[in-house]
């Protein structure tokens, strides 16, 4: 019923804003109430215009509701009011249909058609007035596309025309045949005809024609004789070095000398090697753009450099162009302090980290760093045990550098990989009322990437944890650990010493459309593999150890990928999906609790709360240990999330979410948790719900209220189907997180 009176609220407001919107529309004007474009041909995508319609209408919350001109509308005509300024200014004015922008409009879709081919393309206009408002009706009437039936390069410099026929001849080679550039058949079209300007323009400037710009590539388009077809011809002009100067041949350079200053009053604290090996141009080589490219990427890359200048000088009566390369400097040394307040299951606390930092450590731009953590929370609600208060004390050093530190790999592999190395040493210590924790990492990790591509890459080569437990409570064991009623074989595996000896492999890609991650991580291989050719034997627990120690070994997999629909500049759909597996093998029959999943809260099924929700239909009895049981080896979630721009700095969203955990195996303190073909589309849970995010650009606060929509860890039908008998006090939950969940 709660339900029911809010959206009949919403509803009437929204309503009695649209009857009003109408209200600062003067005779004889108006109001632009939506605007329609469509094409007489499939082969024209009208959406794609949609950016060159000069007025649209008022914007809509999720593509349906004009609240942001109600809310304009609600407002006095006198503008000395406060609430009349603030209405107005929260709002949105009224989009006022405008004759002449739209006759600019047709103007500006037939002239976008015709750079696609259409030449001969007609553009129409309709609108449907009602009362005061007015709908405009674009239609696309494209006709024939114009194509390339004949073409022919006109090239005098015949140096030029070498270079261009190499290039072309290596292409076919290494594309099985396909040659690179314009062809006869292609579509007649300025894009296509741009494309190919800069392409040879590109390879051109990377062939030492370090002046040389696409200006001095022109075309020659004839379709007399041909009613659908263009004869074209491509002509590069000669250079020219100023408007009076002859007709020559294009100058082509070769780099000459490379200098290295410190740029402004700085040193250049650099080492010669460093700053020869971020240097993708080498002197004798011809001038190249790209290489150009590659050396700015390079030195911005360096923590140590704030930016780089590169200029070149001609020599004179010479084809040689000297190379300066001015590098301004950082500040090498910084210290930092980050204090933050925390709120764990309720129990208030604080912590703070101080971090040292030297970016340029050994004069190749590493950054080494120290950073020192501490924290303290207040716990509450704790009985049998002589302290109530969690500590925690942390140090961590790293050293990153700005290259691959790796044997066997060559100079030139190493300036094209826009790469990082990096080695960490960590250790944290954990007081708790029910135990003590200490907990030492050793790293090393590599990062690189291809931004061509968008794709990104990580390996951790070597990452080692050793967990150490010196000290449990016995009112913990006895309650929990060595109860005869509870034998959770979970909980225990998680209280003991644990070594971890990893390796992973990750690579994300982004276009800003598409996205996606995918990881893979293995535990104990090779631990396990020298343990057997060894002859070592195994503890009392079945396990070989490492030091005494048992060691985890499992395989772990992870994938997710995300979608973005914009529909405009205020309105995007995401769809988002994730799938992960984890297998505990060999001397583990159960995953390290750090490497399990889990789902509900700010990121994951949002009508639950974190760790709230599985695996499968396991119900949790006992708050106090429930995080270590509504965990699993499987995880799969699906999402699917509207946004909208609401006003300042406000957006809106509406989601919906499913998916749940499960395990692999068998396990006796997770009943119900264990997946199986052929149930577990019936253990999908879904939610529902409403966010409102604060989006102030380099950060995002997210305010997320979630509602159960079907859960499967239910006792009555109406649990069961809650989206069909909704009740807050049960079904409700409200989340608080930084960022977008994906």
């Amino acid at each position: 019923m709660k339900t029911s009176r809010i959206l009949l609220i919403l509803f009437i407001a929204t309503l009695m804003a649209a009857c009003s919107s109408t209200k600062f529309v003067e005779d004889e004007q108006y109001l632009l109430e939506s605007v329609e474009i469509k094409a007489d041909e499939k082969s024209v995508d009208a959406s794609a215009l949609a950016p060159y319609i000069r007025q649209h209408a008022n914007s809509k919350w999720f593509s349906l509701f004009k609240i942001p001109l109600g809310t304009y509308a609600l407002s006095g005509r006198d503008t000395t009011k406060w609430i009349n300024r603030t209405l107005r200014k929260i709002g949105e004015e009224p989009v006022i249909f405008d004759s002449t922008q739209a006759r600019l409009s047709i103007e500006d879709l037939r002239g976008a058609l015709k750079n696609m081919g259409y030449i001969q393309a007609r553009v129409d206009l309709q609108t449907k007035v009602k009362g005061k408002k007015l709908k405009a009706i674009y239609t696309f009437r494209p006709g024939t596309p114009y194509t390339i039936c004949h073409l022919n390069y006109d090239i005098q410099d015949t140096q030029i025309k070498e270079v261009l026929d190499n290039y072309q001849r290596n292409a076919i080679n290494q594309k099985h045949g396909k040659a690179e550039g314009l062809q006869v058949g292609d579509r007649f079209s300025v894009t296509r005809l741009d494309q190919e300007r800069e392409r040879i323009t590109e390879v051109l400037m990377d062939s030492g024609y370090y002046r040389f710009h696409k200006d001095y590539i022109q075309y020659q388009a004839d379709s007399a004789d041909n009613k659908s077809g263009i004869d074209l011809t491509l002509q590069l002009l000669p250079y020219k070095e100023d408007n009076n100067s002859p007709d020559t041949l294009h100058p082509r350079f070769r780099i000459g000398y490379i200098n290295y200053k410190g740029g402004g009053d700085n040193q250049l604290k650099l080492r010669r090697r460093v700053l020869e090996n971020s240097t993708a141009m080498q002197t004798g080589q011809f001038f190249s753009s790209t290489n150009l490219q590659r050396t700015y990427n390079n030195f911005a890359k360096m923590n140590a450099v704030r930016y780089t200048d590169i200029r070149f000088q001609e020599i004179p009566d010479s084809n040689l162009l000297d190379c300066n390369i001015n590098v301004s400097m950082n500040k090498q040394h910084s210290i930092a302090f980050k204090p933050e307040g925390t709120n764990t299951a309720g129990n208030l606390g604080a912590a703070a980290s101080l971090t040292y930092e030297n970016r340029n450590m050994f004069r190749g731009s590493e950054v080494f760093s120290v950073e020192l953590r501490t924290a303290f929370e207040a716990i509450t609600g704790l009985e049998g045990y002589r302290d109530e208060n969690y500590e925690e004390y942390g140090v961590e050093t790293k050293i990153q550098f700005p290259r691959f530190i790796a044997p066997f790999l060559s100079n030139a592999f190493r300036q094209r990989s826009n790469a990082t190395s990096e080695v960490s040493l960590m250790w944290d210590m954990q007081n708790r009322p029910e135990f003590h924790r200490r907990v030492f990492s050793a790293a090393w990790r590599y990062r690189w990437a291809d931004a061509s591509r968008h794709l990104n890459y990580r390996l951790d080569l070597l990452d080692l944890n050793y967990v150490y437990m010196p000290w449990i409570s016995e009112t913990f064991k006895h309650d929990y650990l060595d109860s005869v009623s509870n034998r959770n074989a979970i909980l225990r595996y998680n209280y003991e010493d644990l070594f971890i000896m990893r390796l992973g492999l990750g690579v994300t890609y982004s276009d800003g459309i598409d996205a996606f991650r995918a990881n893979i991580e293995t535990a104990g291989n090779l631990l396990g593999g020298l343990s057997e050719l060894a002859g070592k034997k195994r503890n009392d627990n079945g396990q070989y150890t490492f030091f005494n120690i048992a060691y985890a070994q499992y395989v772990k997999f992870d994938f997710n990928y995300t979608h973005l629909i914009r529909f405009d500049t205020h309105n995007t759909l995401s769809l988002h999906s994730e799938l992960g597996l984890a297998w505990p093998y060999g001397n583990s029959k159960i995953l390290p609790f750090e490497k399990r999943y889990f789902t509900g809260g700010a990121n994951g099924v949002r009508g639950w709360s974190v760790r709230a929700l599985g695996p499968g239909t396991y119900q949790g009895t006992d708050g106090r240990i429930d995080f270590i049981n509504q965990t699993g080896d499987m995880k799969l979630y699906m999402s699917a999330e509207y946004r909208t721009f609401l006003f300042w700095k406000f957006n809106g969203a509406v989601f919906v979410d499913a998916g749940n955990i499960w395990t692999l195996r068998n396990y006796v303190d997770q009943p119900g948790g264990q997946f199986k073909f052929d149930e577990f589309y019936k253990q999908i849970a879904v939610s529902y719900g409403l966010g409102l995010r604060l989006n102030f650009d380099y950060f995002i606060l997210r305010f997320d209220m979630g509602m159960k929509a079907i859960n499967p860890a239910y006792e009555s039908q109406r649990e069961h189907w809650a989206f069909l008998h909704p009740d807050f006090g049960r079904d409700f939950a409200f989340h608080f997180a930084v960022g977008l969940p994906f």
